[in-house]
Protein backbone atom coordinates (compact mmCIF):
# COMPACT_ATOMS: atom_id res chain seq x y z
CA UNK A 1 0.00 0.00 0.00
CA UNK A 2 1.16 3.53 -0.81
CA UNK A 3 0.48 6.78 1.04
CA UNK A 4 -0.24 10.16 -0.50
CA UNK A 5 -0.19 13.75 0.74
CA UNK A 6 -3.43 15.61 1.32
CA UNK A 7 -1.97 18.46 -0.76
CA UNK A 8 -1.28 16.23 -3.76
CA UNK A 9 2.21 17.49 -4.61
CA UNK A 10 4.33 14.68 -3.12
CA UNK A 11 5.14 11.35 -4.73
CA UNK A 12 3.45 8.36 -3.04
CA UNK A 13 5.44 6.95 -0.11
CA UNK A 14 5.64 3.49 1.41
CA UNK A 15 4.41 3.06 4.97
CA UNK A 16 7.96 3.15 6.38
CA UNK A 17 8.85 6.23 4.36
CA UNK A 18 5.71 8.10 5.40
CA UNK A 19 6.26 7.30 9.08
CA UNK A 20 9.94 8.28 8.92
CA UNK A 21 9.22 11.63 7.24
CA UNK A 22 6.14 12.52 9.31
CA UNK A 23 5.07 15.68 7.48
CA UNK A 24 4.85 15.38 3.69
CA UNK A 25 7.40 17.52 1.77
CA UNK A 26 4.59 19.64 0.29
CA UNK A 27 3.36 20.53 3.78
CA UNK A 28 0.45 18.10 3.68
CA UNK A 29 -0.38 15.05 5.79
CA UNK A 30 -0.09 11.45 4.66
CA UNK A 31 -3.14 9.23 4.11
CA UNK A 32 -3.58 5.81 2.48
CA UNK A 33 -4.11 5.94 -1.31
CA UNK A 34 -7.27 3.93 -0.65
CA UNK A 35 -8.97 2.65 2.49
CA UNK A 36 -9.68 -1.07 2.94
CA UNK A 37 -13.16 -2.41 3.67
CA UNK A 38 -12.73 -4.27 6.96
CA UNK A 39 -16.35 -5.43 7.39
CA UNK A 40 -15.62 -9.04 6.30
CA UNK A 41 -13.08 -9.33 9.14
CA UNK A 42 -15.34 -8.45 12.09
CA UNK A 43 -16.18 -12.05 13.05
CA UNK A 44 -12.54 -13.19 12.96
CA UNK A 45 -11.35 -10.17 14.90
CA UNK A 46 -13.98 -10.07 17.64
CA UNK A 47 -12.21 -12.16 20.30
CA UNK A 48 -8.62 -11.12 19.61
CA UNK A 49 -6.41 -9.62 22.31
CA UNK A 50 -5.57 -5.95 21.92
CA UNK A 51 -2.06 -6.63 20.57
CA UNK A 52 -3.31 -9.29 18.16
CA UNK A 53 -6.05 -6.97 16.85
CA UNK A 54 -3.52 -4.19 16.41
CA UNK A 55 -1.30 -6.52 14.38
CA UNK A 56 -4.17 -7.65 12.15
CA UNK A 57 -5.29 -4.07 11.53
CA UNK A 58 -1.88 -2.48 10.93
CA UNK A 59 -0.90 -5.35 8.62
CA UNK A 60 -3.36 -3.89 6.12
CA UNK A 61 -1.25 -0.73 5.92
CA UNK A 62 2.35 -1.60 6.87
CA UNK A 63 2.77 -3.83 3.85
CA UNK A 64 6.50 -3.10 3.52
CA UNK A 65 7.25 -4.23 7.09
CA UNK A 66 7.94 -7.97 7.61
CA UNK A 67 4.92 -9.44 9.48
CA UNK A 68 7.08 -10.96 12.22
CA UNK A 69 8.80 -7.60 12.80
CA UNK A 70 5.49 -5.77 13.02
CA UNK A 71 4.15 -8.34 15.48
CA UNK A 72 7.28 -8.05 17.65
CA UNK A 73 7.13 -4.24 17.72
CA UNK A 74 3.44 -4.27 18.68
CA UNK A 75 3.83 -6.83 21.47
CA UNK A 76 6.86 -4.99 22.84
CA UNK A 77 4.95 -1.69 22.81
CA UNK A 78 1.90 -2.92 24.72
CA UNK A 79 3.94 -4.97 27.20
CA UNK A 80 4.58 -1.63 28.94
CA UNK A 81 0.87 -1.22 29.82
CA UNK A 82 -0.25 -2.12 33.33
CA UNK A 83 -3.79 -3.39 32.61
CA UNK A 84 -4.10 -6.88 31.03
CA UNK A 85 -6.76 -5.67 28.58
CA UNK A 86 -4.62 -2.65 27.56
CA UNK A 87 -7.79 -0.60 26.87
CA UNK A 88 -10.46 -1.82 29.33
CA UNK A 89 -14.09 -0.90 28.63
CA UNK A 90 -15.98 -0.12 31.83
CA UNK A 91 -19.76 0.04 32.08
CA UNK A 92 -21.13 2.88 34.22
CA UNK A 93 -24.81 2.38 33.39
CA UNK A 94 -26.98 0.91 30.62
CA UNK A 95 -26.18 3.78 28.27
CA UNK A 96 -22.70 4.83 29.35
CA UNK A 97 -19.31 3.15 29.02
CA UNK A 98 -15.81 4.48 29.63
CA UNK A 99 -12.90 3.34 27.47
CA UNK A 100 -9.87 3.71 29.73
CA UNK A 101 -6.88 4.81 27.70
CA UNK A 102 -4.53 5.73 30.55
CA UNK A 103 -2.82 2.46 31.51
CA UNK A 104 0.38 3.12 29.53
CA UNK A 105 3.68 4.37 30.96
CA UNK A 106 2.73 8.08 30.92
CA UNK A 107 -0.92 7.51 31.94
CA UNK A 108 -2.42 9.06 28.79
CA UNK A 109 -3.97 7.88 25.53
CA UNK A 110 -0.97 9.11 23.56
CA UNK A 111 0.96 6.03 24.80
CA UNK A 112 -1.02 3.80 22.43
CA UNK A 113 0.59 5.32 19.37
CA UNK A 114 3.83 6.67 20.77
CA UNK A 115 5.13 3.50 22.40
CA UNK A 116 4.69 1.87 19.00
CA UNK A 117 6.17 4.79 17.09
CA UNK A 118 9.22 4.86 19.37
CA UNK A 119 9.86 1.16 18.83
CA UNK A 120 9.32 1.58 15.09
CA UNK A 121 11.90 4.38 14.97
CA UNK A 122 14.33 2.22 16.94
CA UNK A 123 13.89 -0.64 14.46
CA UNK A 124 14.42 1.72 11.51
CA UNK A 125 17.68 3.00 13.04
CA UNK A 126 18.88 -0.59 13.51
CA UNK A 127 18.07 -1.43 9.90
CA UNK A 128 19.67 1.63 8.32
CA UNK A 129 22.53 2.24 10.75
CA UNK A 130 21.52 5.92 10.67
CA UNK A 131 20.46 8.14 13.54
CA UNK A 132 17.17 10.01 13.76
CA UNK A 133 16.18 13.27 15.43
CA UNK A 134 12.54 13.46 16.44
CA UNK A 135 10.87 16.85 16.77
CA UNK A 136 7.46 17.35 18.33
CA UNK A 137 5.24 19.99 19.90
CA UNK A 138 2.88 19.27 22.77
CA UNK A 139 0.11 20.81 24.81
CA UNK A 140 0.84 18.25 27.52
CA UNK A 141 0.49 14.51 27.04
CA UNK A 142 2.02 14.01 23.57
CA UNK A 143 5.44 15.18 24.71
CA UNK A 144 5.63 12.84 27.68
CA UNK A 145 4.40 9.86 25.67
CA UNK A 146 6.78 10.57 22.79
CA UNK A 147 9.73 10.92 25.15
CA UNK A 148 8.93 7.65 26.92
CA UNK A 149 8.60 5.92 23.56
CA UNK A 150 12.21 6.85 22.69
CA UNK A 151 13.72 6.95 26.18
CA UNK A 152 17.38 5.93 26.01
CA UNK A 153 17.09 4.34 22.56
CA UNK A 154 20.44 4.36 20.70
CA UNK A 155 20.94 6.59 17.64
CA UNK A 156 17.97 8.78 18.58
CA UNK A 157 17.39 12.22 20.05
CA UNK A 158 14.01 13.75 20.80
CA UNK A 159 13.23 17.46 20.99
CA UNK A 160 9.83 18.36 22.46
CA UNK A 161 8.50 21.92 22.37
CA UNK A 162 5.91 22.84 24.99
CA UNK A 163 4.39 26.13 26.20
CA UNK A 164 6.22 27.15 29.37
CA UNK A 165 3.83 27.38 32.33
CA UNK A 166 0.85 26.11 30.30
CA UNK A 167 1.06 22.39 30.95
CA UNK A 168 0.31 20.78 34.30
CA UNK A 169 3.31 20.48 36.66
CA UNK A 170 3.20 16.68 36.46
CA UNK A 171 3.01 16.74 32.65
CA UNK A 172 6.14 18.89 32.67
CA UNK A 173 7.90 16.54 35.07
CA UNK A 174 7.14 13.56 32.81
CA UNK A 175 9.05 15.39 30.06
CA UNK A 176 11.80 17.11 32.02
CA UNK A 177 12.71 14.64 34.77
CA UNK A 178 13.73 11.53 32.81
CA UNK A 179 17.48 12.07 33.15
CA UNK A 180 17.96 10.51 29.69
CA UNK A 181 20.73 12.05 27.59
CA UNK A 182 18.72 11.76 24.36
CA UNK A 183 15.75 13.77 25.70
CA UNK A 184 15.46 17.55 25.24
CA UNK A 185 12.50 19.28 26.92
CA UNK A 186 12.21 22.73 25.31
CA UNK A 187 9.96 25.18 27.16
CA UNK A 188 8.98 27.96 24.73
CA UNK A 189 7.61 31.39 25.60
CA UNK A 190 4.27 31.07 23.85
CA UNK A 191 1.24 28.86 23.30
CA UNK A 192 1.03 25.36 21.88
CA UNK A 193 -0.07 26.88 18.58
CA UNK A 194 3.15 28.93 18.51
CA UNK A 195 5.16 25.74 19.04
CA UNK A 196 3.21 23.88 16.36
CA UNK A 197 3.66 26.76 13.91
CA UNK A 198 7.42 26.80 14.45
CA UNK A 199 7.58 23.01 14.09
CA UNK A 200 5.76 23.00 10.75
CA UNK A 201 7.97 25.77 9.41
CA UNK A 202 11.12 23.91 10.45
CA UNK A 203 9.94 20.77 8.67
CA UNK A 204 9.20 22.98 5.67
CA UNK A 205 12.89 23.89 5.47
CA UNK A 206 13.78 20.72 3.61
CA UNK A 207 17.56 21.20 3.65
CA UNK A 208 17.63 21.58 7.44
CA UNK A 209 15.21 18.69 7.96
CA UNK A 210 17.25 16.41 5.70
CA UNK A 211 20.56 17.43 7.29
CA UNK A 212 19.38 16.33 10.74
CA UNK A 213 17.14 13.46 9.58
CA UNK A 214 14.17 15.07 11.34
CA UNK A 215 10.99 13.11 11.88
CA UNK A 216 7.66 14.28 13.30
CA UNK A 217 6.14 12.66 16.35
CA UNK A 218 3.00 14.80 16.55
CA UNK A 219 -0.40 13.54 15.48
CA UNK A 220 0.54 14.67 11.98
CA UNK A 221 2.46 11.36 11.82
CA UNK A 222 0.57 8.66 9.92
CA UNK A 223 1.33 5.89 12.44
CA UNK A 224 -0.16 7.99 15.24
CA UNK A 225 -3.56 8.04 13.55
CA UNK A 226 -3.60 4.40 12.45
CA UNK A 227 -2.55 3.13 15.88
CA UNK A 228 -5.35 5.14 17.50
CA UNK A 229 -7.92 3.56 15.17
CA UNK A 230 -7.36 0.26 16.97
CA UNK A 231 -8.85 1.17 20.36
CA UNK A 232 -12.07 2.35 18.70
CA UNK A 233 -12.28 -0.96 16.87
CA UNK A 234 -11.43 -2.92 20.02
CA UNK A 235 -14.20 -1.21 22.00
CA UNK A 236 -16.77 -1.51 19.21
CA UNK A 237 -16.12 -5.23 18.82
CA UNK A 238 -16.71 -5.72 22.55
CA UNK A 239 -20.23 -4.33 22.40
CA UNK A 240 -23.27 -6.59 22.16
CA UNK A 241 -25.02 -6.95 18.80
CA UNK A 242 -27.88 -4.80 20.07
CA UNK A 243 -25.61 -2.00 21.31
CA UNK A 244 -23.09 -2.08 18.50
CA UNK A 245 -25.22 -0.27 15.93
CA UNK A 246 -26.25 2.51 18.29
CA UNK A 247 -22.80 3.53 19.56
CA UNK A 248 -21.63 7.12 19.79
CA UNK A 249 -18.00 7.73 20.72
CA UNK A 250 -17.56 10.82 22.88
CA UNK A 251 -14.05 12.18 22.42
CA UNK A 252 -12.22 14.92 24.34
CA UNK A 253 -10.11 16.52 21.63
CA UNK A 254 -8.33 19.74 20.73
CA UNK A 255 -6.15 18.72 17.81
CA UNK A 256 -8.82 16.58 16.08
CA UNK A 257 -6.39 13.65 15.74
CA UNK A 258 -8.11 11.38 18.25
CA UNK A 259 -11.62 11.76 16.86
CA UNK A 260 -10.34 11.63 13.28
CA UNK A 261 -8.91 8.16 13.95
CA UNK A 262 -12.37 6.93 14.92
CA UNK A 263 -14.03 8.63 11.97
CA UNK A 264 -11.46 7.10 9.58
CA UNK A 265 -12.43 3.68 10.92
CA UNK A 266 -16.03 4.43 10.01
CA UNK A 267 -14.91 5.03 6.41
CA UNK A 268 -13.46 1.51 6.49
CA UNK A 269 -16.88 0.05 7.24
CA UNK A 270 -17.38 0.21 11.02
CA UNK A 271 -21.01 1.39 11.44
CA UNK A 272 -20.61 3.92 14.22
CA UNK A 273 -23.77 5.91 14.95
CA UNK A 274 -21.88 9.13 15.60
CA UNK A 275 -18.95 10.99 17.14
CA UNK A 276 -19.24 13.75 19.71
CA UNK A 277 -16.37 16.23 19.85
CA UNK A 278 -15.93 17.42 23.44
CA UNK A 279 -13.82 20.56 23.94
CA UNK A 280 -12.93 22.86 26.78
CA UNK A 281 -13.41 26.65 26.66
CA UNK A 282 -11.02 26.80 23.69
CA UNK A 283 -13.94 25.72 21.58
CA UNK A 284 -12.86 26.18 17.96
CA UNK A 285 -14.07 22.67 17.06
CA UNK A 286 -17.39 23.13 18.89
CA UNK A 287 -17.97 26.40 17.04
CA UNK A 288 -17.11 24.69 13.77
CA UNK A 289 -19.67 21.92 14.20
CA UNK A 290 -22.31 24.36 15.40
CA UNK A 291 -21.89 27.07 12.76
CA UNK A 292 -19.85 25.62 9.89
CA UNK A 293 -17.19 28.29 10.43
CA UNK A 294 -13.60 27.42 11.35
CA UNK A 295 -12.27 30.57 13.01
CA UNK A 296 -9.01 30.82 14.94
CA UNK A 297 -9.25 32.74 18.21
CA UNK A 298 -7.00 33.44 21.20
CA UNK A 299 -6.02 30.51 23.41
CA UNK A 300 -7.27 30.75 27.00
CA UNK A 301 -5.45 28.64 29.63
CA UNK A 302 -7.80 26.11 31.24
CA UNK A 303 -8.12 23.22 33.68
CA UNK A 304 -7.83 20.89 30.66
CA UNK A 305 -4.51 22.15 29.23
CA UNK A 306 -4.03 19.45 26.59
CA UNK A 307 -6.98 20.99 24.71
CA UNK A 308 -5.74 24.58 24.90
CA UNK A 309 -5.43 24.67 21.12
CA UNK A 310 -6.81 26.85 18.32
CA UNK A 311 -5.13 25.27 15.28
CA UNK A 312 -6.29 21.65 14.99
CA UNK A 313 -3.55 20.20 12.80
CA UNK A 314 -5.34 16.93 11.99
CA UNK A 315 -8.38 18.77 10.68
CA UNK A 316 -6.63 18.88 7.30
CA UNK A 317 -6.98 15.10 6.96
CA UNK A 318 -10.73 15.33 7.56
CA UNK A 319 -10.99 18.21 5.10
CA UNK A 320 -9.33 16.12 2.40
CA UNK A 321 -12.23 13.69 2.51
CA UNK A 322 -14.80 16.45 3.02
CA UNK A 323 -13.78 18.01 -0.34
CA UNK A 324 -13.95 14.59 -2.06
CA UNK A 325 -10.16 14.11 -2.08
CA UNK A 326 -9.67 17.23 -4.21
CA UNK A 327 -6.13 18.31 -3.25
CA UNK A 328 -6.30 21.54 -5.26
CA UNK A 329 -9.43 22.64 -3.40
CA UNK A 330 -7.87 21.65 -0.09
CA UNK A 331 -4.79 23.75 -0.86
CA UNK A 332 -7.05 26.75 -1.50
CA UNK A 333 -8.86 26.27 1.81
CA UNK A 334 -5.63 25.85 3.76
CA UNK A 335 -4.24 28.97 2.10
CA UNK A 336 -7.29 30.97 3.14
CA UNK A 337 -7.07 29.65 6.69
CA UNK A 338 -3.42 30.67 6.86
CA UNK A 339 -4.13 34.13 5.47
CA UNK A 340 -7.42 35.00 7.17
CA UNK A 341 -7.60 32.63 10.14
CA UNK A 342 -11.11 31.55 9.15
CA UNK A 343 -13.10 29.61 6.57
CA UNK A 344 -16.84 28.99 6.24
CA UNK A 345 -18.04 25.63 4.93
CA UNK A 346 -21.33 25.58 3.05
CA UNK A 347 -21.96 21.84 3.43
CA UNK A 348 -20.66 20.44 6.67
CA UNK A 349 -21.24 16.96 8.09
CA UNK A 350 -23.57 17.52 11.05
CA UNK A 351 -25.11 14.05 10.85
CA UNK A 352 -22.00 12.18 11.96
CA UNK A 353 -20.60 14.80 14.33
CA UNK A 354 -22.03 16.62 17.32
CA UNK A 355 -20.10 18.73 19.81
CA UNK A 356 -20.02 20.45 23.17
CA UNK A 357 -17.70 22.71 25.14
CA UNK A 358 -17.17 23.03 28.87
CA UNK A 359 -15.89 25.99 30.88
CA UNK A 360 -13.56 25.50 33.84
CA UNK A 361 -16.48 25.92 36.24
CA UNK A 362 -18.44 23.27 34.36
CA UNK A 363 -15.46 20.90 34.37
CA UNK A 364 -15.22 21.06 38.16
CA UNK A 365 -18.96 20.44 38.50
CA UNK A 366 -18.86 17.49 36.10
CA UNK A 367 -15.97 15.86 37.99
CA UNK A 368 -18.05 16.05 41.18
CA UNK A 369 -21.22 14.80 39.49
CA UNK A 370 -19.55 11.81 37.82
CA UNK A 371 -17.93 10.83 41.09
CA UNK A 372 -21.22 11.09 43.00
CA UNK A 373 -23.29 9.35 40.32
CA UNK A 374 -20.93 6.52 39.34
CA UNK A 375 -18.26 6.43 42.09
CA UNK A 376 -15.80 7.05 39.25
CA UNK A 377 -13.08 9.72 39.03
CA UNK A 378 -12.30 11.46 35.73
CA UNK A 379 -9.57 13.90 34.74
CA UNK A 380 -10.53 17.40 33.48
CA UNK A 381 -10.32 16.43 29.78
CA UNK A 382 -12.52 13.36 30.19
CA UNK A 383 -14.93 15.48 32.23
CA UNK A 384 -15.62 17.60 29.15
CA UNK A 385 -16.98 14.47 27.44
CA UNK A 386 -19.62 13.93 30.13
CA UNK A 387 -21.41 17.17 29.28
CA UNK A 388 -24.80 16.62 27.60
CA UNK A 389 -24.53 12.92 26.73
CA UNK A 390 -27.13 11.72 24.23
CA UNK A 391 -29.31 9.28 26.19
CA UNK A 392 -30.87 7.93 22.97
CA UNK A 393 -27.52 6.37 22.10
CA UNK A 394 -24.97 4.17 23.83
CA UNK A 395 -22.12 6.51 24.73
CA UNK A 396 -18.53 5.30 24.88
CA UNK A 397 -16.57 8.07 26.58
CA UNK A 398 -12.85 8.04 25.89
CA UNK A 399 -11.01 8.54 29.19
CA UNK A 400 -7.86 10.14 27.86
CA UNK A 401 -5.72 10.61 30.98
CA UNK A 402 -5.38 9.39 34.54
CA UNK A 403 -6.88 11.91 37.00
CA UNK A 404 -3.72 11.86 39.13
CA UNK A 405 -1.96 13.88 36.41
CA UNK A 406 -4.13 16.90 37.32
CA UNK A 407 -4.14 17.09 41.13
CA UNK A 408 -4.93 20.82 41.34
CA UNK A 409 -8.12 20.46 39.30
CA UNK A 410 -9.19 17.37 41.23
CA UNK A 411 -8.61 18.98 44.62
CA UNK A 412 -10.63 22.00 43.50
CA UNK A 413 -13.47 19.79 42.31
CA UNK A 414 -13.56 17.06 44.96
CA UNK A 415 -11.40 18.18 47.86
CA UNK A 416 -9.16 15.11 47.54
CA UNK A 417 -5.99 14.54 45.54
CA UNK A 418 -5.70 11.34 43.48
CA UNK A 419 -2.25 9.76 43.46
CA UNK A 420 -0.25 7.34 41.37
CA UNK A 421 3.10 5.77 42.34
CA UNK A 422 4.77 6.65 39.04
CA UNK A 423 3.85 10.31 39.45
CA UNK A 424 4.82 10.44 43.11
CA UNK A 425 8.34 9.29 42.17
CA UNK A 426 8.65 12.12 39.64
CA UNK A 427 8.19 14.75 42.32
CA UNK A 428 11.58 13.85 43.79
CA UNK A 429 13.53 14.35 40.56
CA UNK A 430 15.08 17.61 39.30
CA UNK A 431 13.52 19.35 36.30
CA UNK A 432 15.94 19.71 33.39
CA UNK A 433 14.54 21.93 30.63
CA UNK A 434 15.76 24.52 28.17
CA UNK A 435 13.83 27.79 27.89
CA UNK A 436 13.68 29.13 24.33
CA UNK A 437 11.86 31.80 22.41
CA UNK A 438 9.16 30.46 20.11
CA UNK A 439 11.19 31.25 17.00
CA UNK A 440 12.48 28.93 14.34
CA UNK A 441 15.94 30.53 14.67
CA UNK A 442 16.28 29.69 18.37
CA UNK A 443 14.86 26.18 17.98
CA UNK A 444 17.03 25.36 14.95
CA UNK A 445 20.13 26.62 16.72
CA UNK A 446 19.43 24.30 19.65
CA UNK A 447 18.86 21.34 17.34
CA UNK A 448 22.10 22.15 15.49
CA UNK A 449 24.00 21.86 18.76
CA UNK A 450 22.37 18.69 20.08
CA UNK A 451 21.24 16.56 17.13
CA UNK A 452 22.72 13.05 16.86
Amino acid sequence: MKFISTRGQTEPHTFSQAVAVGLAPDGGLFLPESLPDITPRFAAWRNLSYAALCHEFLSLFATDVPPEVLEHLIRRSYATFTHPEIAPLKKLDDRTYVLELFHGPTLAFKDFALQLLGNFYGWQCEQTGRSINVLGATSGDTGAAAIHGLLGKPHTAIFILYPDGRVSPLQERQMACTGAANVHALAIDGSFDDAQHALKNIFGEHEFAAKHRLSAVNSINLLRVLAQCVYYLYAWLKMSEEERYNVEFVVPTGNFGNVFAGWLLERMGVPVRGFKVATNQNDILHRLFQSGEYRIDTVQPSLAPSMDIQVASNFERFLYYAVDEDSAKLRTIMGELKTNGRYRFEDFDRDTFSSSSATDAEISGIIRRVHEQYDYVVDPHTACAFKELNRDRVSIVLATAHPAKFPTALVEAMGTEPTHPALDALKLRPIIKQQLSATETAIKAYIDRHAV
